[in-house]
């Protein structure tokens, strides 16, 4: 049985042509529109919920669609005001949520994958092998759940930001995030638009073009280090796709979307935060239109690396901003229940990694 995440507005349209045959035309757009608000806006996941609706109806799609949520495993609350979420999938794997609110704003981090094939060396989810790509009903129904969770449903709208930045590679998922950013961005559902989404990537080249022209959401590139040497042992994938790619993927993306790149960049001490590491990313972002988020590294157990100084940080920026670009160094939250950039890992069993992707 279908889940009703998996279709976008027109999918929906077409799954009830063929369960109310006999509705014409008008009824059917009808139907289809309350039902999706019934979902989208109020947060209903039971048919005997929609109200106004015939009793046929309710029952046909009861057999037909499904609406269940995804189940919370642990749920952990930082000092900060973050929120971590660990949420079961109907296959029993596991995926991890953030909510990280400010006083402007809130942001909701989500995941693409159980686990990841890129194994970045400084990042958590890395240590962990890809399980298997998530379903469109996957990736939405966190949004689902951190909504119930917060009872943003009446109330004043609590989630601002949707960035795909938890597990896994989006750029690796990508027919199913491009289905998810559909639904998210429908104005009758749950409305966000371009400037509310962004989607993180560690450099697939094909895809960001493909994004550019499928997509449309403010890109992330998690670039972590300025030259092809130190990129290549801090992130494999650099071996495949390397900074000349990507440098002319993200020339078309702003092209294509007129909007700026953001660049993620994690500062490790000795590893990419001197000060020609600093002019060689000045260098880089001269290329194409885009801002500097810089990152303090989030230590997890068993990592080599280290947290760059705050005296050495402090130069960088200086560095950058003398070269003319834009740099925002971004705070650490939820460190403190491993929910900061760069940790987030669950404990799904190796054994299903390769049984459950080839389902997918």
């Amino acid at each position: 049985m279908i889940n009703f995440a998996d279709l976008n507005y027109l999918d929906v349209k077409k799954k009830f042509s063929k369960i109310f045959i006999d509705l014409d035309r008008k009824k059917l757009s009808m139907r289809t529109n309350q039902i999706w608000k019934f979902y989208y806006q109020k947060g209903y996941f039971k048919p005997s919920l929609f109200s106004n609706l015939p009793s046929e109806i309710i029952k046909a799609i009861e057999n037909k669609i499904n609406f269940t949520r995804l189940k919370i495993k642990k749920k952990q609350l930082s000092k900060d005001g973050t929120i971590k979420w660990l949420l079961e999938l109907k296959d029993k794997n596991l995926v991890e949520t953030v909510y990280i609110p400010s006083e402007s704003h809130g942001t909701l981090c989500i995941s693409s994958q159980v686990g990841c094939t890129l194994n970045c060396k400084f990042c958590h989810t890395g240590t962990q092998p890809l399980v298997k790509n998530l379903s469109s009903n996957e990736i939405i129904n966190q949004i689902m759940v951190a909504k119930d969770e917060l009872n943003e449903w009446f109330e004043q709208k609590k989630i601002n930001n949707i960035v795909y930045m938890g597990m896994g590679e989006p750029l690796y998922n990508f027919e199913n995030v491009k289905k998810s950013v559909q639904i998210l961005k429908d104005t009758n559902g749950l409305n966000f638009s371009n400037k509310r989404i962004t989607i993180s990537t560690s450099g697939i080249s094909p895809n960001i073009k493909k994004a550019a022209n499928e997509i449309g959401t403010y890109l992330a590139l998690s670039l972590h280090a300025p030259n092809n040497n130190i990129r290549n042992s801090l992130m494999p994938i650099n071996k495949k796709f390397n900074i000349k790619n990507i440098i002319e993927d993200c020339n078309h993306y702003t092209k294509e979307n007129k909007n700026k790149i953001f660049i993620e960049y994690v500062l490790l001490k000795n590893i990419n935060d001197s000060a020609k590491c600093a002019k060689q990313l000045s260098n880089i972002m001269s290329k194409f239109p885009c801002k500097l988020n810089l990152i303090q590294f989030n230590p997890w157990p068993g990592v080599k690396y280290t947290p760059s100084t705050y005296e050495q940080t402090l130069k960088f920026i200086e560095i950058v901003q003398k070269n003319g670009h834009i740099v925002t160094l971004r705070k650490s939250r939820g460190d403190d229940i491993l929910g900061a950039c760069g940790q987030l890992k669950t404990a799904s069993e190796r054994a299903k990694r390769f049984s459950s992707f080839l389902k997918n």
